[in-house]
């Protein structure tokens, strides 16, 4: 099958209905036999998703900087640890490991690296695919601006159209298997 990255919080001050998302995501990769391939923290939902992928089975990949190995965040239970030297090695090597792309919740970071691999998608320097999982309209005010840079044609829309939206786990899922086939 598949290894699919998915970006999502770190955070430690999360709603346990967060948690709980990333830990059903990081079950249903596994169950449908994909590898996960994380930003290697085992904290947050980062930590939930990696958690619920070898719950059930599922192979972890960890993609961490050195920096954030120092503050003790990494999944040292991780089937695979990779050690990068910054966040934009991190982001590259996320990239060269994975054939599609899962976002879920996040900040700066998880938005900082679904930009990453958008904008790499918009310039035709990738096929894979990507989704984004909108629970309980966490995305809509961001989605709703993104589609008026697509009306003021500061975004093509095909560029726009690259990213898929859902708003659960199995959508998510079909939607990425069905561009893998």
């Amino acid at each position: 099958m598949a290894a699919i990255c998915v970006f999502c919080a770190s955070s430690r001050t999360l709603d346990q209905r967060w948690l709980d998302l990333a830990a059903e995501t990081g079950a249903e990769l596994a169950r449908r036999g994909h590898t996960l391939v994380s930003g290697g923290g085992c904290v947050g939902m980062m930590g939930a998703l990696a958690d619920g992928a070898r719950s059930a089975g599922g192979r972890t990949v960890g993609v961490i900087p050195q920096s954030l190995v120092d503050l003790e965040v990494a999944d040292l239970a991780s089937d695979e640890l990779l050690v990068t030297d910054s966040m934009a090695s991190r982001k590259t090597l996320m990239i060269e490991k994975s054939d599609a792309f899962l976002t879920l919740p996040g900040g700066l970071g998880t938005l900082d690296e679904l930009f990453e691999v958008w904008t790499t998608a918009t310039l035709a320097l990738h096929t894979k695919p990507m989704v984004l999982i909108d629970t309980d309209g966490f995305y809509r005010p961001l989605l709703d601006w993104l589609d008026s840079l697509a009306d003021q044609h500061f975004l093509k829309t095909a560029g726009r159209n690259l990213l898929t939206v859902t708003t659960t786990v199995p959508e998510a899922l079909k939607a990425l298997e069905s561009r893998l086939t």
